[in-house]
């Protein structure tokens, strides 16, 4: 099982003044400990809970990955996932094929149909219907496949139109940067992810309850019921279900009176049994730095010593 990291916020003891050496501090620790990958969030406004509103610190999806990739030389970087309804499609190809030429090959393209209806409208995105949005989604990752495949024909599709979609120089992975679809909508998010993704995203806490004591039957049910009608899907195209992988989204804290290094390695082991290959935790206390080395120095290396990675 590969461990990755997502960072979620930004309000750390003295930011924002402290952000830049910060998240390069968090990243070059990722990095050097061993996580698979690093991930931010596309938002705008922090997410709301509870009492948390959307004045607190957030920052551009993009520029920040950008910013990451230039910081560290081997975990893989993406959005979790970008919004698709905010960029253009032509040119969020655009965006993700250069980040992956500048951090050499290391660039996933996270990618849902977007849902934070208050920051598009605060910010004066249009933000269309359920069902349209998905339609945009759908033609994005079309566009997105035939700009990457060197097709330079044009796109016509109901909401988006690219006369020349050239791209270059092409991406350095191939054949393109592996497309990560956000969301576990059964009807139509699977068959999107059946049909062009090389990767899926849950968030598993939805089906943990309390992670100090988590209901594992709820997870086993959930992702036995998800991975079954992907793989229905695959089916139906004709399509390889193990050609996708299989990602989870898990907020943990780990420390004193929290999670200690062999519960979490207990709680990858469940992940990888119910199909999980690729777990992306985040955790409030992330900016400590402690954290990320208890992960590089105890659960990485136990959870290979398993000899389930």
């Amino acid at each position: 099982m590969k461990i990755g990291l997502q960072i979620d916020s930004y309000d750390w003891p003295g930011s924002p003044q402290n952000i830049g050496k910060k998240l390069t501090e968090i990243a070059k620790t990722a990095d050097e400990v061993g996580f698979s990958s690093i991930w931010v969030m596309d938002h705008f406004f922090q997410l709301e809970e509870g009492d948390q509103l959307a004045n607190q610190s957030m920052l551009e999806g993009y520029s920040t990955i950008s910013y990451l990739a230039g910081v560290t030389s081997k975990v893989k970087i993406g959005l979790l996932v970008t919004g698709n309804i905010y960029r253009h499609p032509g040119i969020l190809v655009k965006t993700v094929t250069t980040l992956d030429v500048l951090s050499g090959g290391r660039a996933y393209f996270g990618i849902g149909a977007g849902w934070y209806e208050r920051e598009a409208k605060g910010l004066g995105v249009p933000f269309p219907s359920l069902r349209e949005r998905f339609e945009r989604l759908e033609e994005t990752l079309q566009i997105a496949k035939r700009m990457w495949s060197g097709d330079t024909s044009p796109f016509k599709g109901k909401h988006y139109q690219l006369d020349e979609p050239i791209s270059v120089p092409q991406s350095l992975t191939k054949p393109h940067p592996p497309i990560l679809i956000g969301g576990g909508g059964e009807k139509k998010t699977l068959r999107l992810v059946a049909k062009y993704g090389d990767a899926c995203n849950f968030y598993l806490n939805r089906f943990l309850g309390r992670i100090t004591q988590p209901d594992f039957k709820q997870l086993e049910e959930a992702m036995a019921r998800k991975f079954g009608l992907l793989k229905g899907y695959c089916h139906e195209i004709g399509r390889s279900y193990g050609e996708i992988e299989r990602t989870g989204l898990c907020s943990i804290r780990i420390g004193p009176n929290a999670l200690n290094s062999a519960q979490v390695v207990a709680l990858c082991r469940k992940f990888a049994s119910v199909g999980i290959q690729h777990v992306i935790f985040n955790m409030p206390n992330t900016h400590e730095i402690e954290p990320l080395k208890i992960i590089g120095e105890e659960i990485i290396p136990q959870w290979r010593a398993t000899n389930c990675d």
